[in-house]
């Protein structure tokens, strides 16, 4: 008498009755977060249109490389060669993405031949825009509180790319792939060297007995009520880009009136007199000496709260860095860094948003 073992035989089926939306479980994060950047790529149709020639072979929709390059932060995928490894067999990966079963897959240079005309379009700008304005229209934002802050992060560049700039003829690498480079004695700033892979990234020391990389600095203004991003951008790093990039943020905002929270950095003359003048009352931590803000503020009803909700920013550089790649962004150029720290923070906006917006 036969048993009830199943059979072993590995047929390839011709066709499958089954959509790879019918796969995906109906409570799948995913989910939530597809409709909320449908919505938002919808909103930018029109400037989809008018960065396309109106003649010539159809391109690929810059919705699906959108979505796509949204996967790579989402999952922490290392480079697009490997996205687009994973949309050749990820059946979630090819429902997010709009893709069929069937439907072939781009070659990583896509990639790089689209985002210039992504660039130039200001598409992360936008993208970013859309998505608050989502969480605008379901009233999860503060229009009174809000946080700065920064962070530095690494350029896609070595230190022994980090040459002086008037250097003359050098002598030939021990090793082409990894040369050897003393720097012992050397004096090395940004005044006298500069990147050879990456001439925008600016040697900087965030704070005392910490190494000096070559990187960026990541600016968020952050709303109180749930932690959202409201802006982002990255400056050269230096001295001063914090505070100039946060008062550029809130000088940014429509409704200038509330309180900002920040670390004991922004505790200066520069930031909190500029920030009265737009409209704001700096609850930043207070110094033990030399700062510039008194008692009148830190005895404020609210002071103690923004002191509170300002440490929610950390949680943004956390999983920007952490699970969107910022730690070292893979992109050479200030304009580039920019475009996908900006892209990294909507992402960032998506996974809150849809933690704030689905029941538990």
């Amino acid at each position: 008498m036969p048993g009830m073992r199943g059979d072993d035989q590995q047929t390839s089926h011709l066709f499958s009755y089954v959509s790879p939306d019918a796969r995906v479980p109906p409570e799948h994060p995913l989910r939530v977060i597809r409709q909320m950047t449908d919505v938002a790529l919808q909103a930018l149709s029109t400037r989809f249109d008018a960065m396309y020639s109106s003649i010539g072979r159809p391109s690929i929709p810059p919705e699906q490389l959108l979505r796509a390059l949204l996967l790579q932060a989402l999952y922490s995928i290392r480079s697009e060669r490997l996205l687009i490894e994973q949309l050749q067999y990820n059946l979630l990966f090819r429902w997010f993405v709009g893709l069929s079963m069937d439907e072939a897959v781009w070659v990583p240079t896509v990639f790089t031949k689209n985002r210039d005309r992504l660039l130039a379009g200001e598409v992360a700008t936008a993208f970013f825009g859309a998505v608050l304005e989502q969480a605008r229209a379901a009233r999860l934002l503060s229009d009174e509180h809000f946080t700065v802050d920064g962070t530095l992060f690494q350029a896609w560049a070595g230190q022994k790319s980090f040459r002086k700039r008037d250097g003359g003829p050098t002598d030939p690498p021990d090793d082409p792939g990894n040369a050897t480079v003393d720097f012992r004695g050397e004096t090395r700033t940004n005044a006298t060297h500069t990147s050879t892979t990456d001439p925008d990234a600016k040697q900087y020391r965030k704070a005392a007995g910490q190494p000096a990389v070559l990187g960026y600095l990541g600016h968020v203004l952050m709303e109180n009520r749930h932690g959202l991003v409201m802006d982002a951008c990255v400056t050269p790093a230096n001295g001063t880009a914090e505070r100039e990039a946060a008062l550029s943020m809130l000088a940014a905002l429509p409704d200038r009136r509330g309180t900002v929270g920040a670390d004991k950095l922004f505790d200066q003359r520069p930031f909190v007199e500029p920030a009265r003048q737009l409209g704001f009352t700096p609850h930043v931590a207070q110094k033990v000496r030399g700062g510039a803000i008194d008692g009148r503020t830190t005895g404020a009803p609210g002071y103690a709260i923004s002191q509170q909700k300002r440490k929610l920013v950390e949680q943004i550089f956390g999983w920007m860095k952490t699970v969107g790649g910022v730690r070292q962004v893979h992109h050479r150029g200030g304009e580039r860094v920019d475009w996908h720290f900006r892209f990294v923070a909507a992402a960032y906006n998506l996974i809150r948003m849809r933690r704030l917006l689905t029941p538990a």
